[in-house]
This record gives structure tokens, C-alpha cells and sequence, in this order.
């Protein structure tokens, strides 16, 4: 295997490390943002601790859960805010690793090259174009519009809260492709380049005959 081949192995290596840190950051901001809100419920059904009962029978179990569920809306729109960002630097950093081997493994061997890297590099161009929506649009318009729905009664229903819920499963659903897309293309990523061999067995040096 000559230096090139290396630097593509190691390169498509380094791309499999971040979309894996890209795939199991997008579960554990999911789990972390549903478990803050159960965890609550689960804290003033039966909490062990008991300055904390103490605490919640001074406060009120209705503004206690008022209070509580605003911490952690507060801290799901911080994770996410941060989350979307560095989202946006693994992107770049798998469509850094992905391109070189695009580019050089033409010279060699196109069919193969387009076959297995480019539709890779347009499931992670599509993945990014669904983090871009979510941090430019999305994501401020859910953290807008629940700021103003913190601490409102939710019986009867507030004004903006049908619209919030729509923005939320818009999010959901927009999770939930980005997370199938990058399994496909971790999948791809996964798989050994053909053109690495076909580089290899067309080079002049390597072959019997020369």
C-alpha cells in the first residue's frame, strides 16, 4: 500500500470516528431532553430526599413543577443551541475527509469512486442542510415561542401552544431523518473503497508486469 492509499485509509478512518460521535451525540441529546422532563415527575411523585419533599410542600406541588420544568426547558434549549453548532463543525469534518477521497481516487478508478463516496458525501451535505434549518429557523422559534408558554396555565390550552407542538414534531421528524441518513452513510463509510484497491492494482509500480 503506498502513502496515498494510507493517508485515504487514515482519513476515511477519522470520518467513521466523527460520524460516530455525530450519531451517538443526536441519541443522547434526545434521551437527555425527554428524561429531564420524566425525571421531574418522577421526583415529586416520590423523591428519596427528603429537603427536597420538604422543600417542594413549602413551594407547592403545582409551582414547584412550574419551576422545575422551567429549569430543564431552559436547559434543553441550551444543549441544543450548543448541540447544532457542533454539529455544524462534525459536518465539516466529514465532508473534509470524505472529499479528498473523491478527488483522488478518480484519477484511478470514477465508477468506483462515485459508486461508493459520492452518494456518502450528499447523505452528510443533506444531513448538514437539516442542521443549518434547525439552527437558523427551527430551533429559535421553538425556544421563542416556549419562553412565552413558561409558566402559563396549560388548562385551557394557551394561545401559541398547537403551534408549538407542531414545531416540536417538525424537530422530531427532522431528528429522525438526519439520524436514518447517518446510519446509511456510516454504513457506506464503513465499507472499503474500491477505488483504494483499484489505485493499487492499476499503479505501475505494484504491477508484475512493469
Amino acid at each position: 500500500m503506498n502513502r496515498s492509499d494510507t493517508r485515504r485509509r487514515i482519513k476515511r478512518q477519522w470520518a467513521l470516528v466523527a460520524m460516530g460521535a455525530w450519531l451517538a451525540g443526536t441519541v443522547c441529546m434526545s434521551v437527555v431532553a425527554t428524561e429531564n422532563f420524566y425525571t421531574i415527575d418522577r421526583l415529586l411523585a416520590g423523591s428519596p430526599n427528603p429537603a427536597f419533599r420538604a422543600a417542594v410542600q413549602q413551594l407547592g406541588q403545582g409551582p414547584a413543577r412550574d419551576l422545575l420544568r422551567f429549569l430543564a426547558s431552559e436547559l434543553n434549549r441550551l444543549y441544543f443551541q450548543m448541540w447544532n453548532v457542533t454539529q455544524l463543525a462534525l459536518a465539516g469534518g466529514v465532508l473534509w475527509s470524505i472529499a479528498p477521497l473523491r478527488v483522488r481516487g478518480a484519477l484511478a478508478n470514477r465508477e468506483s469512486v462515485e459508486e461508493a463516496d459520492v452518494p456518502a458525501a450528499r447523505g452528510v451535505a443533506a444531513m448538514l442542510a437539516i442542521v443549518v434549518l434547525m439552527l437558523v429557523w427551527l430551533t429559535p422559534a421553538i425556544v421563542s415561542l416556549g419562553r412565552s408558554l413558561d409558566f402559563v396555565p396549560r388548562d385551557p390550552a394557551p394561545q401559541g401552544m398547537q403551534r408549538f407542538w407542531i414545531l416540536h414534531a417538525a424537530y422530531t421528524s427532522l431528528e429522525l431523518v438526519k439520524l436514518l441518513v447517518g446510519v446509511w452513510v456510516t454504513y457506506r463509510l464503513s465499507l472499503e473503497s474500491p477505488a483504494v484497491h483499484g489505485s493499487a492494482r492499476l499503479s505501475p509500480e505494484r504491477s508484475p508486469l512493469a
